[in-house]
């Protein structure tokens, strides 16, 4: 049998005597001994358990357990949609209803925004020209005169599109100054329908209709369906993610004030989602990387995904799947299913494929579902069970509490050492 670090690190896909160096370090620093075997021992019995619920053996293929989560998630879906009273994606009165009982089992805490008279005086300093055309406004002022400033922050997303935003209107986000910055609640939206059309493009290329803005603090759904499997139970997950990664980032921008002359370039950083790019020497310390993008998105093979991390977007996702509990108690129809998922976000193992080569299966919720809104792409997700397992090797070494603390407090500049 494997090693518990080489096993660990086959799955983190790193070097097991860099994943071995990595643990004498944080046993010798907390005290905390036989981590990696625990950690190993947990995610079998976990496995197992699962996998008995399902009503298949261990020793089975990639593929059968890989389609019985996924029919598992379909499962789910239909069971938490019938709860909510079969509320369509599509619909905008269904929408709000999903919102509201989603802030209610978050209840996230307030956050510190940017003022919505900044706000107004940024889009008259840039008028978003295409938004204009679009709801047939000749100025600013007449808009804003008739319509919700939110919706109309929103819609830069995708009316306006990514270029325009990062060369043209953030360019005035250089000036800020935490004076700019309130103290208020975060808000949801679902926006009218009459965005639909100018969002049909955006809600394709994202594979869902659900986006935020972090400045601003809102959470909004654009009501679209994409008729794909699932969509109930990701459009509430991926909420439920934004609830808590709005307030985050307030948290780190609140702490960020505490140094005008500085807040502005470090503000921008944070919207832009800036990570560390360049390697670091290595010393006698552990170094860590604080990463607040899913990097296997974009290059699975990136340098930075073989070394020691912690990731506040898993540490979202972890909350995410505990509030579809919270959203149980409050509704009273699908506790008991959804329990299945609890805690399984770091968790997954090797099995055999039909050729009789290993296949890494993640029983991670969100990668789950992910798989399943994608599986006419024939794409199968694995990266937030990754991203979560590198959590869980911190917590178990510190604390859940320790994570949120050093991403907050290291996020910025990228890493820090133990």
């Amino acid at each position: 049998m494997a090693m518990p670090t080489e096993k660990i690190a086959r799955i983190l896909r790193m070097d097991k005597h860099s994943l071995e160096k990595l643990a004498t370090r944080l046993s010798a620093f907390t005290r905390r001994t036989d981590v990696m075997e625990k950690i190993v021992e947990e995610n079998e019995a976990k496995m197992r358990d699962r996998l008995l619920r399902l009503g298949i053996a261990r020793e089975t293929s990639a593929k059968t357990v890989y389609d019985a989560l996924i029919t598992k998630i379909e499962d789910d879906n239909a069971t938490v949609a019938k709860a909510l009273q079969n509320p369509s994606t599509a619909s905008h009165p269904d929408c709000e209803r999903v919102l509201s009982l989603a802030f209610q089992a978050v209840n996230p805490p307030k956050g510190f925004f940017l003022k919505k008279e900044k706000a107004v005086q940024f889009l008259m300093q840039e008028p978003p020209q295409k938004i204009l055309r679009y709801l047939g406004y000749d100025t600013v002022e007449a808009m804003l005169a008739k319509e919700n400033l939110l919706e109309i922050y929103c819609a830069l997303r995708f009316v306006e599109g990514s270029e325009w935003l990062n060369s043209t209107f953030f360019k005035h986000y250089k000036n800020l100054t935490p004076d700019d910055f309130e103290e208020r609640a975060v808000e949801t939206l679902a926006l009218s329908p009459r965005w639909n059309k100018a969002a049909e493009a955006f809600v394709l290329k994202k594979w869902h209709n659900i986006s935020h803005l972090k400045e601003m603090g809102i959470v909004f759904v654009i009501p679209l369906s994409l008729g794909i499997p699932g969509e109930l139970l990701r459009m509430l997950a991926l909420v439920f993610h934004y609830l808590h990664e709005v307030p985050f980032y307030a948290d780190v921008a609140r702490n960020i004030a505490g140094s005008p002359t500085t807040f502005a370039q470090n503000y921008i950083s944070l919207l832009r989602g800036d990570t560390l790019d360049r390697r670091l020497p290595e010393g006698e310390k552990s170094l860590w990387l604080v990463v607040q993008r899913y990097l296997a998105k974009d290059d699975e093979n990136d340098w930075r995904l073989f070394a020691p991390r912690i990731n506040p977007e898993a540490l979202h996702w972890l909350k995410a799947e505990e509030d579809f509990s919270k959203l149980s108690d409050i509704v009273n129809g699908f506790k008991e299913k959804v329990a299945f998922w609890d805690d399984l976000d770091w968790v997954g193992d090797f099995f055999k494929d039909e050729v009789g080569q290993d296949v890494l299966v993640s029983f991670n919720l969100v990668d789950s579902v992910m798989s399943l809104v994608m599986e006419k792409e024939l794409i199968k997700y694995l990266y937030h069970h990754q991203e979560a397992l590198w959590n869980k090797i911190f917590m178990e070494y510190f604390s859940r509490a320790e994570v949120e603390h050093f991403a907050k407090e290291y996020l910025l500049q990228g890493y820090f050492e133990i």
